[in-house]
């Protein structure tokens, strides 16, 4: 324990030795800053009075233009009382006037209908390669119905669903079967969503505690270039965050096929004359039974949240949320391709074991303290709490391991989350060159206790302890990051540091083929990384933009993982880089291409659950693609979107025709239309399409494609909406999750290979109507 509290004791100096340097760096700098004329204000919603990030704000006489920061603030450089602003934003009415003044201006936006003409390509650190465009414009375009639209989002991003829909999940992004998010960094409001060390899988990113109603907006980033994403950033990151303040009051209730229904509900707090506070609560409780499964799901969903912010002057904001979140569900698992065709099952929606399902619940505390102090430096810190547990009882191989009791299998673990981060930037100008300044530390520890897998019968009864044992998980991080903007030039370098410390207690009998590899081992390890991250722009003008991304990331190993292996290969790097362009070569189309590479020193690989592990390190890999975005607007009312998205993931080492990475998507593609009208009617219809996939490494057995088509129809008035949304219009049978297990039925004498699926959702139609008010 004395140890321990060294430990503490001489990071707490290192942490205030280093906020001192950054400090006193930044103001060096400052002190050499040029000052010229300029018009300072704030851009804000007109309506709920918060803040509008990177709205555009033109000078009309000089044709120069900037964008708000994070606050709504904008400094608009050679500009004088006397000039014309024109003030724009991606899903507002552009207000144009004469401020008068150059000092304290404030502006407020109106929420109107999209125009894509009003988009300019901008040259700008929160723009690296145009996915702030494309984020405002989806935001605004495209349907969010569930937690996993919300991750839809995100171009060229797929997910499967595989256990009655409690689970995670299933991830698909640039080339990688990234699981439930070994290669994706998800987050909301800063809180991480990723579980290291998830007694299911790494990275375990389970995100249906967040209530779609509450987003506000999202964030993301394709490639590991980004300084303030770390763990699990190698594929992509995503970044939500949730409202401060409701535009109104709302309750929604929804119904439909499967005796599925939701009800939603969410109201302010405090008087809408309160400036300085608002806080609001919202709810979300759903059923279904899970449409045609021979066995009903019962899927159930509980969610509460609740956010507060206040002033408290000298410049400081605090923002406090919570939410808890339980969810329950029975599922019919992974059936074998062969199950229907040997009479196992009456149809592709039969199970095999009926007693599949789980629980699982998350609750989170998240405090956010952001403070602006002199000289315009702005200290954000962050401190977060989630209380996690998890329960889960699937059986994907039947009779293969347990020819007399079956295969079923638990996976529990009781989770406690604990993290903090601070942030200090400082936006300056050197020689009139505009430099934005930010570094940042962090520490997080996941204290897992119990973590357990066990061979079980009836769902319940334990027949023996696989793995069993408490894992003890702490990181710590630091970053800085530099922009600079030279003209048509903008370059963003970065460099990230991360240490893991990883404790595994084994607690399982040593006789177990899966404890036994902990005899021996040090329960200890720890490894650090250092990531460089640089990014640079060329913006010709506001309509052609080139961009070039390089950068090192990495994912973390499960920490029974790097115990059992003692050490080895405990952070495997990614290295990758990106060519791209954005384009607008007509006022209502925009483009984004991209070519890019991905070297990953370690592939994770999916393996038998009642094996050593469920996800298990595999061999380097390369992937190489190329990404194709455009979002068009027909007139003022039909807008149109499509995404293409190319990959060839291979192994490395592996003999050609031998080297392919199982489920790895390689073609995917999604496209719309969205139709917009003035009365209120708003229409969309879109598609999903992923093409075969290689099932194992030789190609031998493939997962099969899907092309899904979505309907959804809208009515909105001030007061009101009614809605109906349709999946899977065109009631195609598709499998929405594809494995290749080594199984054993029943009557079988001999364990088969082949590829066992979960059947997507067939035909589902669902109504909604939402009431809207602005007091109790």
């Amino acid at each position: 324990m004395n140890s321990l509290n060294s430990c503490f004791a001489k990071a707490s100096y290192m942490l205030q030795f280093f906020w001192v340097f950054i400090l006193f760096f930044f103001q060096t700098l400052f002190s050499f800053a040029y000052a010229q004329e300029r018009i300072y204000g704030k851009v804000v919603d007109r309506n709920t009075q918060e803040p509008i990030e990177l709205a555009v704000v033109k000078n009309l006489r000089t044709q120069k233009f900037c964008l708000t920061d994070k606050e709504g603030h904008f400094q608009l450089k050679d500009a004088k009382a006397s000039d014309s602003l024109l003030v724009s934003m991606i899903g507002y009415r552009s207000f144009k006037w004469l401020p008068d003044t150059t000092h304290s201006l404030v502006v407020g936006l109106e929420k109107g209908p999209m125009d894509l003409k009003e988009i300019i390509i901008t040259s700008h650190k929160n723009n690296l390669g145009s996915m702030l465009t494309l984020r405002s414009i989806d935001l605004n375009m495209q349907p969010v119905k569930s937690a996993q639209d919300l991750l839809r989002l995100v171009p060229g991003l797929f997910i499967a669903q595989h256990q009655g829909g409690g689970k995670a999940e299933q991830i698909f992004l640039r080339g990688f079967d990234a699981d439930h998010g070994t290669d994706v960094n998800i987050s909301v409001d800063g809180m991480p969503v990723n579980m290291v060390s998830q007694v299911h899988g790494q990275g375990y990113a389970d995100l249906h505690f967040l209530i779609p109603e509450t987003v506000q907006g999202y964030d993301f980033g394709k490639g590991p270039y980004y300084a303030s994403k770390g763990d699990f950033n190698t594929a992509g990151y995503i970044s939500y965050h949730t409202k401060n303040v409701l535009e109104k009051n709302m309750v929604k209730l929804e119904g439909g096929q499967f005796a599925s229904g939701r009800v939603v509900a969410m109201m302010n707090l405090i008087s809408e004359k309160s400036t300085k506070q608002t806080a609001y609560l919202a709810g979300e409780a759903m059923y279904t039974n899970g449409g045609p499964f021979a066995v009903p799901e019962h899927f159930n969903r509980w969610n509460l949240f609740g956010k507060f912010n206040s002033a408290l002057g000298n410049g400081s904001k605090l923002t406090f949320s919570f939410s808890t979140f339980s969810s329950g569900w029975r599922s019919s698992g992974e059936i074998p391709d062969r199950a229907l065709s040997e009479g196992y099952i009456a149809n592709r929606f039969g199970a095999i074991d009926s007693l599949q399902g789980g629980y699982t619940s998350r609750s989170n505390v998240n405090a956010i303290l952001v403070t602006h102090l002199k000289n315009n430096f702005t200290l954000e810190n962050q401190a977060y709490y989630s209380r996690y547990f998890f329960n889960l009882v699937s059986n994907f191989t039947f009779n293969f391991f347990y020819p007399s009791t079956g295969d079923e299998f638990r996976q529990r673990e009781s989770r406690n989350l604990i993290g903090y981060n601070a942030k200090i930037s400082h936006p300056y100008s050197i020689a009139n060159l505009p430099l934005y300044s930010v570094a940042g530390i962090g520490l997080r520890h996941d204290a897992i206790q119990p973590s357990m897998l066990a061979h079980v019968t009836n769902g319940s009864d334990i027949l023996n302890d696989i793995q069993l044992g408490h894992s003890w998980e702490t990181s710590l991080n630091a970053y800085v990051e530099e922009t600079l903007e030279s003209g048509k030039w903008l370059f963003d370098v970065g460099l990230r540091f991360d240490y893991l410390h990883f404790y595994y207690l084994n607690q399982a009998e040593a006789s177990d083929s899966a404890a036994a590899i902990f005899i021996g081992a040090n329960p200890r390890a720890g490894k650090a990384i250092v990531s460089p991250k640089i990014n640079i722009q060329y913006t010709l003008n506001n309509y052609f933009q080139a961009y070039l991304k390089m950068g090192k990331g990495f994912h973390s190993n499960d920490a029974r993982i790097v115990i059992a292996n003692q050490g080895y290969e405990i952070l495997p790097a990614a290295y990758a880089a990106d060519l791209g362009i954005n384009w607008k070569p007509s006022p209502g189309l925009f483009i984004n291409a991209a070519i890019w590479y991905l070297y990953l020193q370690q592939e994770f690989t999916f393996g038998s659950d009642l094996g050593d592990q469920s996800v298990m390190p595999g061999g380097k890999t390369k992937r190489t693609g190329i990404d194709f975005s455009a979002r068009y607007q027909f007139n003022e009312w039909l807008f149109g979107f499509l995404n293409i998205d190319l990959a060839k993931p291979r192994a490395i080492g592996a003999p050609k025709g031998k080297n392919f990475l199982p489920l790895a998507p390689n073609f995917t593609s999604t496209a719309g239309l969205d139709m917009r009208l003035q009365n209120g009617i708003n229409a969309s219809i879109s598609y999903r399409y992923m093409h075969n996939r290689p099932g194992n490494e030789d190609n031998s057995l493939v997962a099969l494609g899907y092309w899904v088509t979505d309907l959804s129809l809208g009515y909105y008035r001030k007061k009101y909406e009614i809605g109906l949304s349709v999946e899977n219009l065109l009631n195609v049978d598709w499998n929405e999750s594809q494995f290749e297990y080594l199984s054993r039925l029943k009557h079988e004498t001999m364990p088969v290979d082949g590829m066992s699926y979960t059947p997507g959702t067939p035909f589902f139609a669902k109504l909604k109507f939402s009431i809207f008010f602005n007091k109790l």
